[in-house]
């Protein structure tokens, strides 16, 4: 099976994660994905395959002779796809792109040539893309693909010398939690790289440090004919709160380095509303401030309304991964190397976001971050081209293979 026939497998399971679960993983689901891959991996060759009790695939391709010795390295994805729009049924198109806007199956849906100028880029090349129902799910499947097919190449062809490497997948990294249970003994990397980036040829090893927030107002109801002076909407002090975040500071005004605040659910009524949003900025002390600025709003309401009606509670996510890779720059420079081995421009840019290799890097194991291929993530205008998915397999094969053990 080639990487495309891979692909398209795996975007036949629906591994939709959920942030509101409080199992383990999150959705039943994507223990189903798990399961097949452990004994595909199985199947083709690797060692200790399996799946534990959290949905973690766990598998080893030994050393060559001769290279016993070197370091392990490890190669993780993630099976989740996004809560944000459906993975179920999804039914990927192969287009052949000549440019302008590629139409999504019968749906009516498209994706722009003038909203997405980076499709210009792809003319004469083959794309995967959805019917405009559901997203594609090549965050993360692309990776999972890219490894499984790496490692059956290498396992194909023996004269390719490497040390020892980790395979890893996890659940619920959509959800902020891939990191969770995953065991660093059993994996038993010296250091890893997490597949799931964008567009071909991006390395990132700075992320993000993420928070969650959630604003609950508590507000006085009165019939509207007589609340005049009584009447405390919590509707419309949720609303002032909002309004008092700078506008500029929002994911659609902001780019680069460039942090946020996303409001990204607002719900209640005059007796009672939630806000709940993400906090996002790449320098650490400009995140501190950015929360303080926060629990500062919710005083300054409090104050104008009366003690006890508005709370905030802020919870952090993940770090900037970056002080956790600075020792271990060598990763990136072989990365760079892969990537021209491959005949691949590399370009090193910061992940607006956030992967399971942020939390990893700070549990001690450096873990920076390798493209897919894809585009468009999240949502059912995403396609990744055939041509890097391919082109993926072989920047990793000359990532792991090692000049060290050959003659």
């Amino acid at each position: 099976m080639d990487v495309i026939e891979r692909f398209l497998k795996y975007v036949s399971f629906d591994t939709r994660s959920d942030e509101n679960s409080t199992t383990v993983p999150s959705t039943e689901k994507q223990k189903v994905l798990g399961a097949y891959l452990a004994k595909e991996l199985e199947t083709i060759g690797l060692c200790d395959a399996c799946m534990d009790e959290y949905g973690y695939v766990y598998a080893v391709l030994p050393a060559t002779k001769g290279c016993e010795n070197l370091p392990t390295v490890g190669l993780i994805a993630h099976m989740d796809t996004s809560p944000d729009v459906s993975g179920a049924n999804v039914k990927p198109q192969i287009v052949s792109y000549t440019g302008g806007d590629i139409p999504l199956g019968e749906s009516g849906e498209a994706i722009s040539a003038a909203l997405f100028p980076t499709l210009s880029r792809y003319v004469g090349q083959e794309l995967i893309v959805t019917d405009g129902t559901t997203l594609l799910g090549a965050d993360d499947k692309a990776g999972l693909a890219e490894i499984v097919s790496a490692c059956e190449y290498l396992l194909a062809h023996p004269e390719i010398a490497h040390g020892r490497i980790a395979v890893g997948f996890t659940p619920d990294e959509e959800i902020g939690s891939g990191a969770d249970h995953f065991d660093l003994a059993r994996f038993g990397a010296d250091y890893a790289y997490t597949v799931d980036g964008g567009e071909l040829g991006e390395i990132e090893y700075e992320n993000f440090n993420a928070a969650s927030a959630k604003l609950t107002v508590k507000g006085v109801n009165i019939h509207p004919g007589s609340a005049k002076n009584r009447m405390k909407n919590a509707l419309l002090m949720a609303n002032e709160f909002v309004s008092l975040l700078p506008s500029a500071e929002t994911p659609a005004h902001t780019e680069g380095y460039e942090g946020f605040y996303h409001v990204h659910d607002m719900q209640g009524n005059e007796s009672e509303a939630t806000v709940s949003m993400l906090i996002r900025d790449h320098d650490r002390a400009s995140f501190e401030n950015r929360k303080q600025y926060l629990h500062a709003l919710v005083d300054f309401l409090n104050q104008k309304f009366g003690d006890c009606y508005c709370a905030i509670e802020i919870r952090d996510s993940y770090y900037n991964m970056k002080e956790k890779i600075l020792p271990h720059m060598y990763l990136i420079e072989d990365a760079k190397a892969a990537m021209q081995a491959a005949g691949v421009a590399a370009e090193i840019i910061p992940i607006r976001g956030g992967t399971d290799g942020a939390r990893l890097s700070y549990m001690g194991l450096p873990c920076p971050n390798l493209c897919t291929g894809g585009a468009n993530f999240h949502g059912i205008h995403e396609f990744i081209p055939v041509e890097s998915l391919r082109k993926m397999v072989e920047i990793l094969v000359c990532l792991i293979r090692s000049k060290e053990c050959e003659n």
